[in-house]
């Protein structure tokens, strides 16, 4: 099977190189927002072809861009129109259901492209030389300019993979440009056979991960060093904007930016470890989809300041991102990642299966079930339990042929 990874090359651009890179950034920005602008005023359209039709002599006109460019800005705002549409309408199922009561926005106003990150074609817009240097599609016409990367990165780019589409990335602070690659590379067919172990991974936020497997062998990556320095930059971005300033907003995108870093930093740093300690693994990650509207929360103008301080805590961490980090490195590793039921996995007794919220009480770290006394750190029996759901698809996996994540319980 094929798994798609992100190669990061730094370019080592000329001034003259710069200055050009920089204004193709730039310009194209503009077009999706004029792109946007159109759509919105059409009725808020979603049609790739209807966008080229509409805009496409403008883009080439009004923006300078080349033909290729001009064609990817109409694909890029569909397809941001089209993930608004599916958010609008599953918000507008999960009003109906009664699981929210919040109306979803994201289309009340156009969409506006803030980063000037722009999106090449591959064979197209950009393609690879010889002796490290790649050939840039600009507003003045191809450029080539040399690169440098990864070892491992510019190998798989020099002699194998199969070569995607990539973005050009400026890093402002360092006055620096990237080039994001897309490559899709060869990896072996996972199999049960080749699955030797299964591991369940249970998230939060005091433990950013807590992992087990079926021996019994646990380990706990704590958020204790990282979470408090989140939460920091949480706090000086809410003052920052209640400020208003221009210098406030200017350093609230600085502080934002090391809040970002800090997180992303923090679930490679994760998952490269769960990944490198069970290879060979079927790992089970709690399937979040939909949480916070699964998820009982104090609201309103009782709610105490503590309560509130809570919601806020389990909205701040990215748990996606560090599922997809998992799922994407174990592939690399020989193992894979499988989504499974996530209902109930602090609360139920890995021992004797009896599930009820006295369970943990007062929701602490601390595990005490009611049946039997079986007393574990709260987590850990989350992981456990992950850890037996991921165990019963493996065997339907081994004796089916085909892997499905165990239903969610009713």
């Amino acid at each position: 099977m094929k798994t798609t990874i992100s190669a990061k090359i730094k370019l080592q651009t000329t001034p003259e190189h710069f200055t050009a890179l920089r204004a193709t950034q730039l310009a194209y920005r503009e077009a999706l927002n004029a792109v946007s602008h159109y759509a919105f005023t059409q009725g808020k359209i979603s049609n790739a072809k209807k966008l080229h039709n509409g805009m496409y002599a403008e883009i080439r006109t009004h923006f300078g861009l080349p033909s290729q460019m001009a064609c990817t800005v109409s694909r890029q705002v569909s397809a941001t129109y089209k993930g608004l549409w599916t958010k609008v309408k599953h918000n507008a199922t999960q009003r109906k259901a009664g699981l929210t009561k919040k109306r979803y926005k994201g289309l009340d106003k156009a969409p506006k492209y803030v980063s000037p990150t722009l999106t090449y074609q591959y064979g197209y817009d950009y393609s690879f030389k010889k002796n490290q240097r790649v050939s840039v599609l600009t507003l003045n016409g191809r450029m080539v300019v040399p690169y440098t990367g990864y070892d491992t990165h510019v190998a798989l780019i020099q002699k194998g993979a199969d070569i995607g589409g990539a973005k050009l990335w400026y890093d402002k602070p360092r006055k620096q440009f990237y080039l994001l690659v897309s490559l899709e590379i060869e990896v072996a067919d996972p199999t049960p056979q080749t699955q030797t172990s299964v591991v369940g991974v249970d998230v939060g936020v005091r433990y950013l991960a807590v992992t087990s497997d079926t021996t019994g062998a646990c380990s706990f990556h704590s958020g204790k060093q990282i979470v408090p320095k989140a939460n920091h930059y949480a706090r000086l971005r809410k003052r920052l904007q209640k400020k208003g300033t221009r210098s406030a907003t200017r350093k609230l995108v600085i502080i934002s930016g090391r809040e970002r870093r800090l997180k992303h930093n923090a679930n490679h740093v994760v998952s490269k470890r769960i990944v490198t300690q069970y290879p060979h693994s079927l790992i089970g990650l709690e399937n979040l989809t939909d949480i916070r509207e699964r998820t009982r929360r104090r609201k309103g103008k009782n709610t105490t300041k503590k309560q509130r301080k809570a919601n806020a805590t389990y909205s701040k961490w990215s748990f996606a991102e560090l599922h997809t980090m998992i799922a994407y490195k174990a592939l690399m590793q020989n193992s894979m990642a499988i989504k499974v039921d996530a209902h109930y996995t602090s609360q139920a007794c890995p021992r004797c299966g009896h599930t009820a919220p006295e369970n943990r009480p007062k929701k602490g770290l601390l595990f005490v079930c009611k049946h039997c006394q079986y007393t574990l750190h709260a987590d850990l029996v989350g992981a456990r339990n992950l850890t037996m759901r991921t165990l019963l698809a493996r065997q339907d996996w081994a004796s089916t042929g085909h892997l499905c994540a165990p239903r969610e319980a009713q």
